[in-house]
């Protein structure tokens, strides 16, 4: 090709062969799908501690023998790993919901109301067509009286008065009450001000009235906003110099004033409407006042002319169910805004809209319908100022979830919304998933580009032994579609557990085992280890799968994946007291020819896995555990290597590369005792004109595995006191 130069000159260019490279593959990413008492439903969550178990999915039940999916997880954690954790969908799933009734008492809105997860939420959920304004965060009855407690900018003040202004008052009509000769406070200047205090009523008691204060109408009919400072300095809803007598009138959207009443400071005090509001709890008596300012009107809608959009939001555990602690403060976010661009001045740039915010921010709750829609009439919303002269913002005019810009919005007060209605699994509470719903669980793991798994664990077996061995191949099936990870086995649980009889056990596990699909991405344990449940103080059984899955992991961590999981070195259980099952010699030789690891317990040494085959149901290579993980990490690290080279040229450069890349990598692997030999062969030999011209590149990569010892033979030959060793060495 001609150079690109017009004229005399260098042209510099940069050719890299150093494009990709063999990346070490730590396999210690686990995943499993059951029932659990809350967390999001199928949706992978990544959990690397019990305590982060805990958090996000709660803690083991004793219900239908929930524990054993919990301790599963817990068991496989314990050994370094890393747990993709789905909770299980349930046909009876319903999230905790709240929202008002005509009297005004909070109550369940949508009897089936089931939100997933965010996506659900985001995709379903989210818009302001759904019957309820609270719901738990996800589905269950964990947070059934959990309280949503919210207030806004309603009111400044609350007025005593008589049941004549009462009764002819309504909310959203004005007040007003006479300023004569008040000292006005200027810039460097203090003038006298004369003319009224404009208000609204924003709510109506038995005798008394809640007022806030709009504006300063002067007597020449200037009208002057009034500042959250100013209104600060107004608490009274009287001039500066306070006590006395007042007069506060009544007046119709026409501006016409129709009763008024004489309220005497000192007898009847006006009360500042915030200071009074406490958070509607059982067990506990708390003022909003304690926990954040008086909500009023942000600095971002206060700059495009909005009012009142702010409000404070706190979740309570009133009754202890949730935490164990009655009348705990498990969140508050404070200071959000009703206007849907709204962003924080203190975080920006920040959103905290309030709908969004809760949605991304709160452990707890989703927002869903808007109490400001005309359509919630039980919702009870005030407007808080006027359109023109006493006329009120209309409800439409007052919505929330809007943008900022010129409007005022309407507020809801202090009110407090009792989440009720969740169910679990059953109506009754159950913990039990179905077949079906686990199956839906496992496959969202089966795309290998979408979620990263090297140990699909089965956890417990179900109901019956066939829906178990369903279970088990599902596993195998996953991953043999993925053929980058293992599935682990056990076997069902009344096979082994409460039966005394061994041969009994033995006969039921190679019952259990036999139609399982045979598969070197599969491994299958003999055990169930009797455990300790530290949150229900009692031992359990639970399967031993994750604890192969965990063995795993170690022999990752602390050795290389191409050596045993199995044995004395590497092969001790975590936290074993005994076991349900535990096989002798003889019982042993009729397990492993059928791909049956043995896991047992050894006197001095410890509960340990006694056998390293894949469920592989022919010999082979890899029909066992270390061949296999070898393979797989010698794959997937190569795989990588070759996506860098697509859509390169297939030519001796690129082909050179690739194995400068790969040769080090597998010598490197061979040091390590994983490799006896090897053999990279990438050029014209296997990459054809043929080849090239179908747009193929081809490497074949032969490897000498290192094989594990699984039968030691010992021979001890006696001889007599004269004969010479060289003699007879030949001989035995």
């Amino acid at each position: 090709m001609a150079t690109p130069q017009l004229s005399p000159g260098v042209l510099i260019r940069e050719v890299d062969l150093t494009v990709g490279r063999a990346d070490n593959v730590l396999d210690n990413i686990g995943a499993i799908a059951g029932p659990f008492a809350l967390g999001p439903v199928d949706e992978p969550i990544d959990i690397t501690t019990e305590q982060e178990l805990i958090n996000t999915f709660g803690k083991p039940l004793s219900t239908d023998a929930q524990y054993e999916y919990w301790m599963s997880a817990s068991s496989f954690l314990s050994y370094g790993g890393v747990l993709k954790v789905v909770r299980t969908d349930g046909s009876n799933l319903v999230n905790a919901n709240a929202i008002r009734n005509s009297a005004g008492v909070s109550t369940a809105g949508e009897p089936s109301l089931k939100i997933k997860n965010f996506d659900d939420y985001e995709a379903n959920y989210a818009d302001d067509i759904a019957n309820y304004i609270f719901a738990a965060k996800n589905p269950g009855s964990w947070a059934n009286n959990l309280k949503v407690c919210v207030i806004d900018d309603k009111a400044d003040q609350i007025l005593p008065v008589g049941a004549a202004f009462t009764g002819a008052a309504v909310i959203g009509m004005g007040v007003t009450t006479t300023l004569t000769n008040v000292p006005s406070a200027g810039v460097g200047t203090t003038s006298i001000f004369n003319g009224y205090l404009k208000g609204i009523i924003t709510g109506i008691g038995a005798s008394t009235v809640e007022v806030k204060i709009n504006s300063i109408v002067a007597t020449d009919g200037t009208e002057t906003p009034v500042t959250y400072a100013q209104k600060s300095q107004l608490r009274s809803f009287t001039p500066a110099t306070g006590g006395g007598n007042i007069s506060v009138n009544l007046i119709t959207s026409a501006g016409v004033a129709t009763t008024s009443v004489t309220i005497n400071t000192g007898t009847n005090p006006i009360l500042d409407w915030y200071d009074q509001q406490t958070l509607s709890l059982t067990n506990t008596s708390i003022f909003w006042k304690s926990i954040a300012p008086k909500p009023g009107t942000s600095q971002y809608s206060n700059e495009r002319n909005g009012k009142s959009d702010e409000i404070h939001v706190v979740i309570v555990d009133d009754t202890g169910s949730v935490t164990g602690i009655q009348g705990n403060l498990l969140e508050k976010h404070i200071g959000l805004s009703k206007a849907s661009d709204a962003v924080s001045a203190i975080n920006s740039p920040t959103k905290n809209w309030w709908k969004n915010y809760l949605a991304v921010y709160s452990n707890y709750v989703y927002v869903g319908d808007n109490p400001s829609d005309e359509a919630n009439t039980n919702e009870l919303v005030s407007a808080t100022g006027f359109s023109t002269a006493f006329t009120q913002y209309t409800n439409s005019e007052g919505l929330w979830n809007l943008p900022a810009q010129d409007r005022v919005f309407s507020a809801l007060g202090n009110v407090t919304y009792n989440l009720t209605g969740g169910v679990d699994y059953t109506a009754q509470g159950g913990m039990s998933a179905s077949l079906g719903n686990l199956f839906t669980s496992y496959n969202l793991f089966s795309n290998r580009d979408e979620v990263a798994v090297d140990y699909l664990i089965m956890g417990p077996g179900l109901g019956n032994k066939f829906e178990s061995q369903a279970k088990a191949n599902h596993l195998i099936s996953i991953a043999n579609s993925r053929k980058d990870c293992v599935a682990v086995i056990s076997p069902h649980r009344t096979d082994v557990v409460d039966i005394t009889n061994t041969d009994t056990q033995t006969n039921n596990v190679l019952e259990f085992f036999s139609p399982l699909s045979s598969s070197s991405y599969a491994i299958f344990d003999s055990g169930y280890k009797y455990t300790y449940d530290r949150f229900n103080n009692k031992f359990r059984y639970i399967p031993c799968n994750a604890d192969v899955a965990g063995l795993c992991v170690r022999t990752s961590i602390f050795a290389y994946p191409w050596f045993s999981p199995a044995g004395q070195q590497r092969g001790i259980l975590n936290n074993a007291i005994k076991l349900a099952y535990n096989p002798s010699k003889a019982q042993r030789d009729q397990l492993y020819p059928l791909r049956i690891n043995a896991i047992i317990n050894q006197p001095g040494i410890g509960i340990l896995l006694f056998g390293d085959k894949t469920a592989l149901g022919y010999a082979s290579a890899f029909d066992r555990i270390n061949v296999r993980r070898l393979f797989l990490t010698v794959e997937q690290a190569l795989e990588r290597t070759a996506q860098a080279q697509l859509f390169e040229l297939n030519d001796e450069i690129t082909r050179a590369n690739f194995v400068n890349i790969v040769e080090p990598y597998l010598r490197d692997v061979q040091a390590k005792r994983g490799l006896y030999g090897f053999l990279v062969v990438c050029d014209e030999s296997n990459n054809t004109p043929e080849v090239i011209d179908n747009n193929e590149f081809r490497a074949d990569i032969y490897l000498k595995p290192a094989k594990s010892i699984n039968y030691v033979t010992l021979t001890f030959v006696a001889t007599r006191t004269g004969v010479a060793f060289e003699e007879v060495v030949g001989t035995v």
